[in-house]
């Protein structure tokens, strides 16, 4: 990674394509004639993969999947302050409202400091939440938040580039204090519990693949990290 990108993402802190034309087969007889049909053939009967949207690799990779992940938080907050539940009260909807907020300035500093490298925008599912519960909501953010903690966790250990290392636990820091509200509106007392701490005191973490198979439950774009570090 070269130093001008570097700098171009820490500076952020502050903060199909046309179709090729068909080739022209000419026939010279009818063996070429033969053999220029059978090629054809072949080529269209072969199934078509699609292996997802590319996370890349290196920090590039591991900037990628957190841009993944904020995009789904920032899309599920616009929702819940778009559409609020039954019963919300005033400071809930301020506190949900910052919350969203942090996630859009979190999802937005990861696509400007990626630029042509960013993935494309993901498209949700959120069919299995229901928005005018204010259990379904608070539930689900407890899950996104929670998930979104131990995912930092788990790839700052693969983030090469100390620079990037130290913006990653500034976000960390932000979405663990999110983590902690939503516990508490759910369970006073609970933002810290043994669900999420291990016997030492400990965050716990989660590997890209751990926390990609749950958050794609929610995700319709199919994604493909296997190009991503894993040590």
């Amino acid at each position: 990674m070269s130093t001008s990108q570097r700098e171009e993402i820490i500076s952020n802190e502050k903060i199909i394509a046309p179709l090729s034309r068909r080739k022209f087969l000419g026939y010279a007889g009818a063996a070429t004639g033969l053999m220029a049909g059978l090629a054809a053939c072949s080529k269209n009967n072969s199934p078509s993969v699609d292996t997802g949207v590319d996370l890349l690799s290196g920090d590039f990779g591991i900037l990628n999947y957190a841009y993944a992940l904020e995009q789904l938080e920032a899309a599920f907050y616009i929702k819940v302050i778009a559409s609020p539940y039954t019963g919300i009260t005033a400071d809930e909807t301020a506190r949900l409202t910052e919350i969203r907020d942090h996630e859009i300035a979190h999802r937005e500093f990861f696509k400007n400091a990626l630029g042509a490298k960013a993935i494309v925008a993901l498209e949700v599912d959120f069919s299995t939440i229901t928005f005018t519960s204010r259990d379904s909501v608070l539930g689900t953010a407890k899950a996104f938040e929670d998930l979104g903690v131990s995912a930092y966790n788990g790839a700052g250990r693969l983030i090469t580039d100390p620079a990037y290392l130290v913006l990653a636990g500034k976000i960390v820091s932000v979405e663990a204090r999110h983590a902690a509200y939503i516990r508490d509106l759910i369970s006073n007392g609970s933002f810290a519990d043994n669900t999420v701490l291990d016997v030492n005191g400990l965050e716990k973490s989660r590997t890209p693949v751990q926390v990609l198979a749950i958050a794609q439950t929610y995700i319709k774009t199919k994604i493909n990290a296997s190009n991503l570090p894993t040590s």
